[in-house]
């Protein structure tokens, strides 16, 4: 059973570059989050089945591992499974010895792609998730809480697969090895064998909790801390917060990807913020004092002096995002409201104040 094409899952050719790349998966992870799919397993899996294709062709390297490996056919459909050394024309999977193509080693390379193979990585796998974050939360850091879809081994069977009291026996696909080897051409690599799922024996009754599958699918509740001046496409790892290890091992990583919601008052330029306030014709030409919100909630009092143009931006120090020892500031642009519609006292108060003024009218 072949892997499914990393390309196919993003919807996006091999030649994708990593915009594109990042665009499909922000799209996708949306549409198949466990948050907006509730209690619905099969979007659950395309989650991480759309995670795992991200992780590996976000990677410059990975994807050049895994661009290696595809151009091999080792994830062509087509490629036909055969137990070790049975009557084919090339050496079995025991035989190979993996040897550099490229200057990378196949065992490793499927390995550090899927997580699993020749060489088993001790922990858990990385999560990855894309999380929203308000504006105001990502321009002065907190904390927000995260709901994660996680594997965790079955508490009924302690991961066996099997239901309690069941018996077992020698797995008659892989015969024991919970490996089979899956060949094309001149190169084979083990995967898991799909009938015992790696562990070698059949139980003569499957858990009914996980239905022998040794774990199961929940979700987990963890507090995110955002730092300041976060914006959108930031990272951070968490380390020991992602998938749990089997077998008592340790956890992986949970990688975070940040989305910025925009602000309906602010936006960013840098470590500036920016804002418009409106004023009516009369404080634009006379000039007023005008009380301007700040990215904190505070509110300072602003000086429009007479005859401020529209568009014009006013400077308020040190009220922008700090990062590190540097701190911006808040832009105020003013913008001026014009009445609809004016009285007939009123229109000939404007013509007379515009006759005095020299102003066409």
């Amino acid at each position: 059973m072949a892997a499914r094409d990393f390309y196919q899952i993003l919807g996006v050719p091999d030649t994708a570059g990593a915009d594109e790349i990042k665009k499909a998966y922000r799209r996708l992870a949306k549409q198949y989050h466990p948050d907006a799919n509730p209690n619905n397993p099969q979007a659950a899996e395309r989650f991480k089945e759309i995670s795992e294709a991200h992780a590996t062709l976000a990677d410059a390297d990975k994807r050049k591992q895994y661009d290696q490996m595809r151009r091999l056919g080792a994830f062509d459909p087509s490629m036909r499974r055969s137990p070790a050394g049975a009557g084919r024309g090339g050496p079995s999977a025991e035989d190979f010895e993996f040897n550099d193509i490229g200057g990378f080693g196949l065992g490793d390379i499927f390995s550090s792609i899927f997580g699993r193979g020749r060489r088993e990585d001790p922990r858990g796998e990385n999560l990855e998730a894309v999380v929203e974050v308000p504006f105001r939360v990502a321009a002065l850091g907190g904390k927000i809480p995260v709901t994660l879809p996680v594997t965790e081994p079955c508490r009924t069977c302690s991961g066996s697969g099997a239901a309690p009291g069941a018996t077992t026996s020698t797995c008659s696909e892989c015969n024991g090895r919970g490996t089979i080897a899956f060949g094309q051409g001149g190169f084979a690599v083990n995967r898991p064998c799909p009938k015992c799922r790696g562990r070698g024996t059949i139980p003569s009754e499957p858990c009914p909790t996980c239905r022998g599958a040794g774990e199961v699918r929940t979700e987990r509740k963890v507090m995110i801390t955002v730092p300041q001046a976060t914006e959108s496409g930031t990272k951070v790892r968490l380390k020991g917060q992602g998938q749990p290890g089997r077998g008592g091992k340790p956890a992986g990583d949970l990688i975070v990807t940040f989305e910025v919601q925009p602000d309906r008052f602010f936006h960013r330029d840098g470590l500036d913020v920016i804002c418009e306030v409106p004023v009516n014709m009369v404080q634009a030409v006379l000039g007023t004092r005008l009380k301007v919100r700040t990215l904190e909630g505070k509110s300072v009092v602003l000086r429009v002096p007479p005859g401020t143009q529209p568009g014009r931006k006013f400077r308020i120090k040190g009220q922008g995002i700090a990062k590190g020892d540097r701190r911006g500031d808040q832009l105020v642009a003013v913008t001026v409201s014009l009445p609809e519609k004016l009285t007939p006292e009123a229109e000939e108060a404007l013509k007379s104040f515009a006759d005095k003024a020299g102003m066409a009218h």
